[in-house]
């Protein structure tokens, strides 16, 4: 079944297998507006399969990239979505896959999920396995089946060479108990929320940090004070959307096209110019992600 996907199509690519280099399939003036840029972005977590774009991702996407976002990593949370996401990416150079299972949907993942997971890396070849992790904030959702979970698609990920992408809540200490048994291709703490003690440690095992809408609040004092703190080198940008909408859309969807309030909120807290901050956080993402493209260009 093909699916209904809303977006611009910028060339064709063979069948079922995505590139794992190059952008034969991007469109030159595309390529030409982002290696010319000052204020080149990564949305590092977005999930723009999601139904909730289903009626007008065209434009989100257009919003995007005309705001500065000349990459964005689309993660994979259900095995049922992998397809879709996996068709939505092959449509656009700029728009990078990343496979797995989400534990908050821990009752809904079946036993052969973790085999499919193994061939779809293998033949679409995503940029990470993710999102992947831990959340121990909702009481209802078992705990041994997510550290199972957790650690089966490390050593997925392990096996592949792929960094992970990482979802935690309310976890840290067991998540970084078992990154230090099962050591990747580093990675990014998704929304991280953590004390300046954790960070060093994701840090150490070779993970950047991400940062999203919720610094864009004045009331996320310590989080914000994390953000002044850390080494800029550590940081990627990130939406999440359609979650966690920056202040001035608050109640509404988020959007890639909102990253750049992201950026300038980062900026302000940090002082320095969001120029500046926008190469070094563009370089942060790239060095670990291989994103064709948006990293040569940057």
């Amino acid at each position: 079944m093909t699916p209904n996907i809303n977006v611009i199509t910028y060339g064709n690519r063979a069948k079922g297998i995505r590139p794992a280099h190059g952008l034969s399939t991007a469109r030159p003036e595309i390529l030409i507006k982002y290696q010319t840029s000052h204020m080149l972005l990564i949305d590092t977590h977005c999930h723009l399969d999601l139904n909730e774009f289903d009626q007008d991702r065209r434009k989100v996407l257009e919003n995007a990239r005309n705001s500065g976002v000349g990459g964005i990593v689309i993660p994979g949370i259900k095995s049922a979505t992998w397809s879709q996401l996996v068709a939505l990416c092959d449509t656009a150079a700029d728009l990078y896959p990343a496979l797995g299972l989400h534990p908050y949907f821990i009752d809904h993942h079946q036993p052969g999920d973790l085999l499919q997971l193994e061939q779809m890396i293998e033949l679409h070849h995503p940029v990470a396995a993710g999102e992947i992790g831990l959340d121990f904030y909702r009481p209802e959702l078992s705990k041994e089946k997510q550290l199972t979970l957790f650690e089966a698609q490390l050593s997925i990920a392990k096996a592949a060479g792929l960094p992970v992408l990482l979802h935690n809540r309310k976890a840290h200490d067991q998540m970084l108990s078992i990154l230090r048994k099962t050591r990747v291709k580093g990675g990014i703490c998704h929304a991280f929320n953590g004390s300046f003690q954790q960070a060093q440690q994701y840090m150490d095992l070779g993970f950047k940090l991400g940062f999203g809408g919720m610094l864009t609040f004045e009331r996320s004092s310590k989080l914000r004070k994390l953000a002044a703190k850390l080494p800029v080198e550590s940081m990627v940008l990130e939406t999440d959307a359609p979650d966690m909408p920056p202040v001035s859309h608050q109640y509404h969807r988020n959007s890639p096209e909102y990253l750049m309030e992201i950026l300038e909120a980062l900026a302000q807290i940090r002082d320095m110019p969001a120029t500046e901050l926008a190469q070094q956080t563009t370089a942060n993402a790239c060095a670990v992600l291989e994103l064709p493209g948006v990293c040569e260009a940057a």
